[in-house]
């Protein structure tokens, strides 16, 4: 269904490729779906023709192309987590944000000046947060995020819907990061968590031995269901 675009750095120094997938007919809006370590892989892929066909606009941008310019493997396949630490070790994440803002910039044009929402996964979770301290995204969705506790003194400029998805068993997030995270995020009045109780990160990637269906599906509906919400 998708395809690969470029995309200008914000400065208008580089270029970087981005996959889009795009609904049958005019997108009511778009979403930015931000990659796990692994890069663009089939499964971030498959995720952005699934928003394609509820009739989003979705782009996945190379946020490691600085870095390695298509980096993309299976997360189950040997070697693959550590070749992506490796990379998220030299991933300079501010950067990574410029180059989301830029992604975010070219999707409104795409929509005629219309809504933009960003999801991610993983370290994208962690980047879904940033961005919605940090740029006019108009709702964001973060699965697993890493990191999160750190972020917490940029709450207060959230200014749109943030939802945040948080497997209570996640060996990368320890139980008390996630009671700061709790504390820090509760009464915020544009964030909402969801703790998914005795499960661990990466329960909803797509495909391979991480998913969990049943909670998958679930974190998915409630992600359908704030976006229809707040893209409207």
């Amino acid at each position: 269904m998708g395809r690969m675009i470029e995309i200008h750095e914000l400065n208008g120094a580089g270029r970087f490729g981005c996959y889009i997938a795009e609904p049958k007919t005019p997108a009511r809006a778009a979403i930015i779906v931000i990659q796990e370590i692994f890069g663009i892989n089939e499964g971030i892929r498959a995720k952005c023709d699934r928003f394609a066909e509820q009739g989003y606009l979705a782009l996945a941008p190379d946020l490691f192309w600085r870095l390695e310019a298509g980096f993309a493997v299976d997360p189950d396949a040997e070697g693959a987590l550590q070749r992506g630490i490796d990379l998220m070790t030299k991933f300079n994440q501010d950067q990574g944000i410029r180059d989301i803002e830029a992604t975010i910039q070219t999707a409104r044009g795409m929509v005629g000046g219309g809504k933009v929402g960003a999801v991610g996964y993983c370290m994208g979770g962690r980047l879904a947060f940033m961005t919605a301290a940090r740029t006019d995204i108009d709702a964001s969705v973060g699965y697993y995020g890493v990191g999160i506790d750190e972020l917490l003194r940029e709450a207060h400029a959230i200014a749109h819907p943030l939802m945040l998805h948080i497997p209570t068993a996640d060996h990368f997030v320890s139980p008390e990061v996630q009671k700061a995270m709790h504390k820090g995020l509760d009464h915020h009045p544009k964030v909402t968590l969801h703790d998914y109780e005795g499960l661990d990160h990466g329960f909803a990637t797509t495909f391979g031995t991480r998913r969990n269906e049943a909670a998958a599906q679930l974190a998915d509906s409630r992600t359908d269901a704030f976006f229809a919400q707040h893209l409207a």
